[in-house]
């Protein structure tokens, strides 16, 4: 029997992810009716597929299906900080992340926080810096700004507390990392984990 789906997912937070799901799911015979960062909506025929051989597709892929209330809100705060950092362009934005995250999702930052430490690895501040890390790593790649320009768009009160914190986060200086191999590069579905 045929039925149709809305299922949310644990770690999908890029077009990359979207994409290569919507090709497992191909593969694997599931139809994709609608997908984006965070869920999907799909139809499959319960004789070849269940929820626990969805659950397997999405494992491999470093996915999970999220079950509750709770963590499908602790994914939307990782889309939400990813979408800020990431993909704003409106630098006064970054200067507000807890106001941007509360307007996004409609709870005081404090709840936020709690939530988000109960369903991850990490704190949401840790996370949010983390993220911001891995945003100035394209910045000094694409060449484009100075490192003061950086500092002010990651709303850095100076240039010297950008370097300490990259330094804290990445175990190397600024001109350091500028003469690597780059391969200190994290996906961004690996920032909420603890060990990195």
């Amino acid at each position: 029997m045929l039925i149709k789906e809305t299922i949310h997912i644990k770690n999908m937070l890029c077009a990359c992810c979207t994409r290569l799901l919507e090709l497992e799911f191909e593969k694997a015979g599931i139809k994709t009716l609608l997908i984006r960062a965070g869920y999907a909506q799909i139809e499959f025929d319960t004789e070849v597929h269940s929820l626990e051989s969805i659950q397997k597709i999405l494992e491999k892929n470093g996915m999970a299906l999220i079950k509750t209330r709770e963590q499908k809100i602790a994914e939307q705060i990782k889309t939400a900080v990813i979408e800020l950092i990431h993909h704003s362009n409106n630098v006064n934005s970054i200067l507000r992340k807890s106001e941007y995250l509360v307007e996004k999702l409609g709870m005081s930052y404090q709840q936020l926080s709690k939530l988000f430490s109960k369903h991850e690895a990490i704190t949401l501040e840790k996370y949010i810096i983390r993220n911001k890390i891995e945003r100035i790593k394209e910045l000094i790649d694409s060449d484009e700004y100075s490192l003061s320009e950086i500092a002010y768009m990651m709303d850095y009160s100076s240039v010297q507390y950008l370097s300490n914190q990259f330094k804290r986060e990445t175990g190397m200086s600024v001109s350091e990392y500028k003469k690597s191999d780059k391969s200190i590069k994290r996906t961004l579905d690996k920032l909420a984990n603890e060990d990195i």
